[in-house]
């Protein structure tokens, strides 16, 4: 029980320890809310799942449920247990995770995967390119095309995954991100030539630091300069980057501002920052403590604190896509001395149907690919018709078709902060190897023991 505690709302979860379901609640004390629940073999849990401006998440509009157009599995236990995707859930894919590989050239303290070792172990067999052309098919059929992310493992351990983009880009998908440690895509140019020439969108590059303490605690390795170069790679053939920093406190939450920094030093390129909160599913050190964590307004008050109020928080707002409590979004259009100024659209009233739900969905599908890819380098703009020129207006227009920066944030769900109603509304999936959409916390749920519910390790039935 928390002290002059305010019970804010009621919702379901599963036990860390047996991951059986149970109920749960959203309580609030101060400006921290918490998931507390209670497990009638293995006793009570409570996990802040936000701490500060609490409106930014009070006032935040409810999503509109969009159902599956075709479900693939039935409802038999109920949520987390049915995803296939089950009739129930109450969100459309916008993103679909291919795990290519289970191979990994790092062996990370933290990671989703729990992947590595080495490259080329043969402790995993990869798909082969006809199961990865039936996956394609697959989503084509439910609903697709969607973005792809080739993920694992470390995807680039795979000679082939140039052909595997240029399977999809046959079949009718049309962006394709690559999740990497950058490893590589630093060493091996003529590769990244490959996936580039293939149909190649976005590089998803891991991130964790400008520093390589940082890279020393989180991935067990000195990695700085290899993330470096290859950013300068991606510059070299303008294929857009997106740094993608795993943040956790105390190791390096301190250099978020930095992160910014950097990322706008290597922009046009480097289209933006995508922070992820620790999360503690797959392979981490030890279960986490209350000061293992950090939530998303934590993240965005250090983003305006540590850049000097060069964004103010105004600016960010819950994405349009997933659950309200998972994401946040700022786009900033980057002037020509280097400041960030907020790009903001209207927001048209909603209508509340099912069809709007849908079309958000597919915004949000069109925004990434859209602002994650790099501006084509003959894109200048230049104000040569009749009109009367509109001075500074002109050159900020110009400048949102070539200089656009996000900075977006996603809190992804371990065994502690598991909320099945934001599980209910994911809109990232991964295509599990038995053909089923999965959304990503499900797919990567794993308990305090590491029991998996849905990704399959070796040794593990």
């Amino acid at each position: 029980m928390i002290s002059d505690e305010i019970v804010l709302s009621n919702t379901e979860s599963v036990c860390p320890v047996c991951l059986k379901r149970i109920k749960a609640e959203r309580v609030q004390k101060g400006d921290v809310i918490y998931l507390r629940k209670t497990c009638p073999e293995h006793g009570h849990f409570i996990n802040p799942i936000w701490r500060g401006n609490l409106d930014r998440i009070t006032n935040a509009p409810l999503r509109i449920p969009a159902f599956p157009e075709k479900a693939l599995t039935e409802v038999k236990d109920g949520c987390p247990f049915d995803c296939g995707l089950c009739p129930e859930h109450r969100q459309r894919p916008c993103c679909v995770l291919l795990e290519v590989t289970q191979r990994c050239d790092l062996m990370c303290p933290f990671c989703y995967a729990s992947a590595g070792g080495q490259a080329n172990t043969n402790d995993y067999l990869d798909p082969e390119l006809e199961q990865i052309k039936s996956w394609y098919r697959l989503l084509l059929d439910n609903g697709g095309p969607y973005n792809i992310q080739l993920s694992g493992g470390e995807p680039c351990v795979r000679d082939d995954l140039p052909e595997i983009i240029t399977i999809g880009k046959e079949m009718g998908f049309t962006y394709f991100q690559v999740n990497t440690n950058g490893r590589r895509i630093s060493r091996d140019i003529g590769f990244l030539t490959r996936l580039k020439d293939a149909g190649l969108t976005t590089i998803y590059l891991q991130f964790d630091g400008v520093t390589d303490e940082i890279y020393r605690e989180m991935r067990g390795a000195d990695l700085l300069a290899e993330k470096k170069q290859a950013i300068r790679n991606c510059k070299e053939l303008n294929i857009g980057c997106v740094l993608v920093p795993t943040i956790k406190p105390g190791v390096n939450d301190c250099q978020i501002g930095e992160i910014i920094k950097f990322a706008l030093q290597n922009h046009p390129v480097v289209r933006g920052v995508h922070f992820q909160p620790v999360s503690y599913f797959g392979r981490f050190p030890q279960p986490p403590v209350e000061t293992d964590r950090i939530t998303l307004p934590e993240i965005i008050s250090a983003v305006c604190s540590q850049t000097g109020g060069m964004v103010d928080q105004a600016a960010f707002k819950p994405s349009g896509g997933p659950n309200r409590w998972c994401s946040f979004n700022g786009v900033f259009v980057v002037l020509e001395d280097g400041s960030l100024r907020a790009f903001v659209k209207k927001e048209l009233p909603c209508s509340c149907t099912v069809q709007d739900a849908n079309t958000e969905r597919l915004r949000l599908q069109s925004f990434v690919a859209r602002n994650w890819a790099a501006p084509a380098r003959d894109n200048t703009q230049t104000n040569n018709d009749e009109r009367p020129s509109l001075g500074g207006w002109d050159s900020f227009l110009a400048r949102t078709k070539t200089h656009l920066f996000a900075i977006t944030g996603m809190a992804f769900q371990d065994a502690w902060t598991l909320d099945l109603e934001r599980v209910q509304d994911c809109c990232i999936m991964v295509l599990s190897p038995d053909n089923r959409m999965i959304p990503f916390c499900a797919y990567n749920l794993t308990s305090q023991s590491g029991r998996s519910l849905y990704r399959k390790l070796p040794g593990q039935e």
